[in-house]
């Protein structure tokens, strides 16, 4: 299947998912607990993808990209007539290694997280209460952001299985998400209309945001190498993103007890304390973080 219709197929299912997801504590009374393992599950997952399936992947694609330019260089190089075994030595790279850039990528995803939640933290706590909504909204788009470029990026891979594995971890993740931000906007007291606006904002966030990695990785470039390099460098970037929602948001919010992707955790309130979490909570985040790498193992791309 073309990659443009896989990308719009993902982009409509993860809105569709993500909007009624949200829409279900404005009909129901969810409970809190069960919220929290869907949301430890979710930390998991994001964990596990970043660690076994999108460095990986984007590691991958970037040596591909660079075995590509060596060939296409030592075969320029070498005149007609003349093997490329003899007197043709590579000239010496200049510059910073090529895997330096990996590491690059992956800190500049987890940094570019952090500045978010520092401004988002900022105006949260300068905001009035009728502004805190709003606030709270525009943190979470842009989280929701991050996750449509990971999942643009995997879909410009071209490979089933990290599509499968990138589209589940970000699901999982939205889910909590979108119940948080719904009920925390009720707690503020927001009209229900208003309410369906910022969970449609927030849902639309990453399919936009998804569609438009996409084919702009697609088109990065003329040559296949370009697109492989540009794919691994987004690929890394996004399991930057990943690992700093994981294990600097959501996992310290579930073991201090706080209610997972909760945005009136911002507020400033002091919530109780656990010191850890429980046999059950821990079981499920071992879970997550090892059903990517068991999907890995068990789907195979053609």
């Amino acid at each position: 299947m073309d990659g443009g219709l896989i990308i719009t197929f993902i982009s409509v299912a993860m809105f569709l998912g993500c909007f009624f997801l949200g829409f279900i504590p404005l009909l129901f009374r969810f409970s809190e607990k069960s919220l929290q393992f869907v949301s430890i599950l979710g930390a998991g997952l994001l964990c596990g993808t970043a660690l076994a399936v999108v460095i990986p992947e984007g590691v991958g694609l970037l040596e591909e990209s660079w075995r590509a330019s060596s060939s296409s260089s030592s075969s320029s190089d070498v005149p007609s007539g003349l093997n490329a075994s003899g007197k043709n030595p590579t000239p010496a790279e200049s510059g910073p290694p090529r895997r330096f850039y990996i590491g690059v990528a992956l800190t500049v995803g987890f940094t570019l997280m952090f500045v978010v939640d520092q401004i988002g933290g900022y105006f949260s706590t300068q905001a009035q209460r009728n502004s805190v909504g709003i606030t709270a909204t525009l943190g979470l788009v842009i989280h929701a952001a991050a996750d449509g470029f990971a999942l643009g990026a995997a879909v410009a891979t071209g490979q089933v299985t990290v599509q499968v594995i990138v589209f589940f971890a970000v699901i999982l993740h939205k889910a909590p998400a979108a119940f948080g931000l719904v009920s925390f906007l009720m707690h503020t007291g927001l009209e229900k209309k208003y309410i369906q606006g910022h969970l449609l904002a927030f849902s639309a966030a990453a399919p936009i945001v998804a569609i438009a990695t996409y084919f702009i990785l697609h088109a990065s470039g003329s040559s296949s190498q370009s697109q492989l390099s540009a794919t691994g460098v987004g690929m890394l970037f996004s399991a930057g993103t990943f690992l700093y929602v994981a294990t600097v948001h959501v996992l310290p919010e579930i073991s201090s007890g706080k209610t997972p992707s909760d945005p009136e955790n911002n507020t400033g309130a002091e919530p109780h304390r656990q010191p850890h979490l429980g046999l059950l909570e821990s079981l499920t985040l071992i879970l997550g973080v090892g059903l990517p790498m068991v999907l890995a193992l068990g789907l195979h791309d053609d």
